[in-house]
């Protein structure tokens, strides 16, 4: 039975295949891009998840389905000997992962294959354009882009120009060859530099510049941009070997492999014979670029022949990290099977060879949407909108916030609740969002504007815009009182937050990654790493803090309310009393009242809390992610009732707060003041004053192995 497309996902798959189709024309075929190549990916990505979960959306003319765009009409057209392929793409490990797998289960079906060595050809993909050479008789012919893979254009005599691409080879075979024509990134400031004198616009990249370079009509002026190359396949070469059979040639030219002085190709030395044997003459992957390498191409040094997935995740990431170091444009590295058996036998989809695949490295543009745009007030009380986005991966973490900074770059950028959007982040860069792809607008996305108050402003939450500036501020600001509630709330009475000091807490305020509480629990690791003093290790440490403190009981769910008059004693007293916060919520002055020890002023006071709109939105969002937990209730409990405990100084085997659950849990109340009502006062190390008036009074002071060695009578 076919599943019924929602009208939403049917139109955005629409307006994603119309997106996207401008974007390749203006990227492929004019040398033109207005986005860049991650977005361009994140794009295409999305297009793919909704055909992958609704296959109906899938059609011929879908780009999902199609390599490279149509040739220019300027240059005379070519049907490729070969049809040219483009690589799918893994953007992360476990991705790699699930390709790897699945190419075993491919082997794993083919009997032929089971003695067959598996390994990877591993290589750095090179962000140019790709070229297809033509040689007869080991003699240049022809030079081609890649077009729509079937039909490219003829750009022999700008090729030509490129030093690095032999017109002769060091043999006499018909051969093509397959490999990536590229500019450096010195030569690109040079060339930019100039075009900035004579009033052009600059290229936007070094793959924008290469492909702008080779579709130039004047071969003198692609001449003069010293453009580069790398060759790293062979497509098809054929000879007459009249001597030898396929086999016994194909162990000359392993032999001559092994042997070559360098770690380059030999070929087979016979003045009687040529070439030939076809594929059968190439058995792995590395042999073919060394093979390249011999006939006098230039190839890329960096590839290696990995075993496993954690190889080629070792070389990924060495390659991620070093990638600037390089003159050259790179965009992740290229893994392929290293058996040329293999490779054939896997064979290719509609669009893409099985035996190999793209791992892309971190994007620092993709797409993604914004949920929500919230107000956070800084230290100086200015107030700045940010952008809480649908979660989403960049530069190698994922990210769930950018500042959009005050209300002219959001009326500049014409953002609005529920658009798509570029965000961008590049190196330690914080993220920010770059552009609005207005073309996937469904209708219903809402402006936003700037409210007249804001509730963590102090007085009555108003704000101002600052005369003659951007910036809005709040007329009364309240930020130290905001820093020190903030404070309170991941303390050691409350959430107990580790490794959250106020030290980070300020600095999450003044990044405007947090302004309500839930925002702390929907942080992601990349809307911290950029913070000072944080490394990726750093920032999975604390995110993972914070995911522990979602448990939390419900008397440390009041203290973190920071509700007026409430302290620790009193949230004890009215959570056992109403066991659950939706009942605390709907109490009455006279409910709370009827609570021993809770008088008419904190009985108001809470109440005035749980009744404010504000504080019942802050609540509610807050309750989304955290879970309430019951106190432990010990068996045989209540032994400690009646009895009052004051804990003072630093316990070494219980916290403070382990020590209070515990006593509460058998029925004992903690008190934060030693009084005759005192039962016990329990002193750690360094106990101040309270130790002193428990002497002075009379009460029964224990040391903390006392204090335990009581707790494991019971």
């Amino acid at each position: 039975m076919v599943q019924k497309i929602p009208k939403d996902i049917k139109d955005r798959a629409s307006k994603l295949r119309s997106l996207i189709s401008v974007h390749s024309h203006k990227y492929h075929t004019l040398d033109e891009p207005e986005i860049s190549d991650e977005a361009y990916d994140s794009l295409l990505k999305d297009l793919v998840s909704l055909e992958e979960q609704f296959p109906e959306l899938k059609n011929y003319s879908s780009p999902t389905q199609r390599v490279g765009s149509t040739p220019l009409k300027e240059f005379k057209k070519v049907k490729h000997e070969v049809k040219q392929w483009s690589y799918d793409d893994v953007f992360d490990f476990d991705e790699l992962v699930k390709w790897d797998e699945k190419i075993k289960r491919l082997i794993e079906k083919d009997d032929s294959l089971g003695h067959e060595k598996l390994e990877y050809c591993v290589e750095l993909k090179i962000d140019g354009l790709k070229i297809v050479l033509t040689y007869k008789d080991g003699e240049f012919k022809q030079g081609a882009t890649r077009g729509d893979g079937e039909i490219g254009e003829d750009v022999s005599s700008n090729l030509k120009t490129i030093k690095s691409i032999p017109l002769s080879l060091s043999e006499k075979i018909d051969l093509v060859a397959v490999g990536e024509c590229w500019l450096s990134k010195k030569e690109l400031e040079r060339i930019n530099k100039e075009r900035e004198k004579n009033g052009e616009a600059p290229f936007a990249n070094t793959r924008n510049a290469a492909a702008g370079s080779i579709r130039q009509l004047d071969p003198k002026i692609v001449s003069s941009r010293n453009l580069n190359s790398f060759i790293y396949d062979i497509d098809s070469y054929s000879a007459v070997v009249p001597t030898l059979s396929p086999l016994s040639f194909q162990r000359r030219l392993e032999s001559s492999l092994q042997n070559s002085e360098l770690g380059s190709p030999g070929v087979p030395e016979d003045d009687n014979m040529e070439i030939g044997g076809n594929s059968l003459m190439i058995t792995t992957q590395d042999s073919e670029i060394k093979l390249l390498s011999k006939l006098g191409f230039k190839t890329n040094p960096h590839h290696k022949v990995c075993s496993t997935v954690k190889e080629i995740q070792d070389f990924y990431k060495h390659w991620t990290n070093k990638k600037d170091s390089l003159d050259y444009g790179l965009d992740g590295i290229v893994i392929k099977i290293n058996s040329r058996k293999i490779q054939e036998a896997l064979g290719y989809t509609g669009k893409s060879p099985r035996f190999g695949v793209a791992y892309k490295f971190p994007a620092e543009q993709v797409t993604t949407v914004v949920e929500d745009i919230a107000l956070q007030v800084g230290r100086t009380g200015v107030v700045t909108p940010v952008a809480h986005l649908k979660p989403v991966l960049v530069a190698g973490s994922t990210v769930s916030r950018a500042t959009l900074h005050n209300e002219d770059e959001i009326r500049r950028l014409d953002v609005r609740i529920g658009d798509t959007v570029i965000l961008e982040k590049a190196g330690d860069v914080i993220p920010k969002i770059v552009k609005v792809l207005k073309e996937l607008r469904k209708g219903d996305e809402k402006e936003y504007f700037f409210p007249k108050k804001v509730s963590v402003c102090g007085g009555d939450g108003s704000i101002e815009r600052v005369p003659g500036q951007v910036a809005w501020k709040c007329v009364h600001n309240s930020y130290e009182q905001e820093k020190r509630k903030w404070h309170h709330f991941v303390g050691k009475g409350a959430f107990d937050i580790d490794g959250l000091g106020p030290k980070i807490v300020d600095a999450l305020l003044d990044a405007g990654l947090i302004s309500t509480y839930a925002d702390l629990f929907s942080l992601k690791i990349g809307d911290v790493i950029n913070l000072e003093g944080f490394k990726e290790k750093s920032a999975n440490n604390l995110i993972e803090s914070i995911l522990k403190a979602k448990k939390v009981t419900l008397p440390r769910l009041i203290i973190g309310l920071s509700i007026p008059q409430v302290g620790e004693e009193t949230a004890y007293d009215i959570s056992n009393n109403f066991g659950s916060i939706e009942k605390i919520s709907k109490a009455t002055e006279e409910d709370f009242m009827s609570v021993y020890g809770v008088g008419d002023i904190v009985a108001k006071s809470l109440v005035e809390w749980f009744e404010n709109e504000e504080n019942k939105k802050i609540l509610s969002e807050l309750l989304k992610y955290v879970e309430i937990e019951n106190l432990k209730v010990e068996s045989g409990a209540k032994i400690f009732s009646g009895k009052t405990f004051v804990l003072t100084g630093t316990m070494e085997k219980l916290s403070r707060i382990e020590a209070e659950e515990k006593i509460r849990s058998l029925g004992g109340d903690v008190s934060s003041s030693v009084s005759k009502k005192t039962t016990y006062v329990v002193a750690g190390e360094n106990a101040g004053s309270k130790l002193e008036k428990a002497k002075e009074i009379g009460v029964k002071i224990l040391k903390e192995g006392e204090f335990l060695e009581m707790l494991n009578n019971f």
